[in-house]
């Protein structure tokens, strides 16, 4: 049975999770050259030798937060089914020549909306999408899009669990696109199914996504939205503190690994809003640790 349609849709990504390899030129694309802000630098909470390192907009605002998880020696990985393909961010149409002349890219047009793919030095597809009103540089998400055999599962669970809905397919360059997206204006609010003609596989590691986070007012917003998941068959994991946010997994019908995450406390928690991203920041659990941890990150300079 079909469950019924949530009575608020989720609010659009909070943040999308990626692997990367050394640290260092990760942080010169992101900051250098996309302009991002590093607004915290802390480490895997589950291998704490790894930083994970987030990046967002002046505010560190969710729906803007991208994060990595950077390992020196990570294999070069390739999106394939049931993995996320490429985030997008949101741009002003008039700036997309500019920002081609100056970042490189590959220009394309999804749904009558002007694209520029980029590749960052791992390989992973960055995306800017011309949306009227949005700025002239990237600062805040148009969405995700996830490689899928079948869309189908995943699409109604994005419409019965979070209050997506179709808004047009397309066909094209050996596959078929499904746009799905949220009411309003929320960052985020896109999301892409694409489903190729050719038989692939995808393979983890650097330049590829490791999941897409939702966005959730508080603990009791996310609490009806695991309950709603439950109930649609999901397999969701319990409340996990993260810190900066309290967060659930799952694995959604197509394979892909989706978190629901609140907005608060947010990332001022530990650090003046002026001051975030400046310090290495760890978990109370690794406080105790902070020496022997620092000494085994390796070193970097965070760009002006």
């Amino acid at each position: 049975m079909t469950a019924p349609s949530p009575s608020a849709p989720i609010a659009g990504l909070h943040h999308v999770t990626a692997i990367s390899g050394p640290p260092q030129p990760n942080l010169d694309y992101y900051v250098r050259t996309l302009g991002q802000r590093l607004v915290k630098k802390t480490v895997n909470f589950d291998a704490p030798d790894v930083y994970h390192l987030y990046y967002g907009d002046g505010e560190a605002a969710p729906g803007s937060i991208l994060t990595f998880f950077p390992f020196m020696n990570a294999r070069r990985g390739t999106a394939g089914p049931g993995m996320a393909q490429a985030f997008s961010y949101a741009v002003d149409p008039a700036a997309i020549d500019s920002l081609a002349a100056e970042l490189g890219g590959t220009r394309a047009d999804r749904f009558g909306m002007p694209v520029l793919q980029l590749r960052d030095p791992d390989g992973l597809v960055v995306e800017l999408v011309g949306e009227p009103g949005a700025p002239a540089r990237p600062e805040a998400f148009f969405g995700a899009s996830l490689w899928l055999d079948d869309p189908e599962p995943t699409a109604r669970l994005l419409a019965d669990g979070f209050g997506y809905a179709e808004v047009g397919t397309e066909t094209g360059a050996g596959g078929t696109w499904t746009r799905l997206a949220l009411p309003g204006d929320a960052p985020g609010r896109v999301i892409d199914l694409w489903r190729s003609d050719t038989p692939a596989r995808g393979r983890p590691g650097a330049g590829t996504i490791h999941h897409i986070a939702f966005r959730a007012q508080d603990d009791a917003d996310q609490d009806a939205i695991r309950v709603r998941l439950i109930d649609l068959g999901m397999e969701v994991t319990p409340r996990i503190d993260r810190q900066y946010f309290n967060a659930i997994y799952f694995r959604e019908p197509g394979g892909v690994l989706f978190e629901v995450a609140t907005d608060p406390p947010g990332f001022a928690i530990d650090e003046a809003p002026t001051e975030l991203g400046t310090a290495l920041k760890l978990p109370p659990q690794y406080e105790g640790r902070r020496a022997q941890i620092e000494a085994a990150l390796p070193p970097v300079t965070v760009p002006a």
